[in-house]
């Protein structure tokens, strides 16, 4: 059975450009081989949101708990670690 595809979290602005050239490169990886899923979430929505990302948007997450994988912009490597860990575990 193929493993569940992995979730992305990215909290972004609906204004800012870095967020959308983050999705945009997010995108370009996606791959058949270990296809992942990608929620925006708009800091400016959730007061609580706004102070805990405010300036460090856009921010990338494969797990809340766990450590950010990237902000400001996008680190493939990361990405590509966080997918090859999900695929071997």
């Amino acid at each position: 059975m193929p493993a569940a595809p992995v979730h992305f979290t990215l909290y972004g602005r609906g204004y800012c450009h870095l967020c959308d050239d983050m999705l945009a490169a997010l995108n370009a990886l996606q791959d058949d081989a270990r296809p992942f899923t990608v929620e925006v979430v708009d800091v400016d929505v959730d007061a609580a949101l706004v102070a805990r990302f405010d300036e460090l948007v856009p921010v990338l997450f494969a797990d809340l708990a766990a450590p950010e994988l990237c902000h400001y912009f996008l680190d493939p490597a990361a990405v590509h670690a966080c997918l090859a860990g999900a695929a071997a575990g």
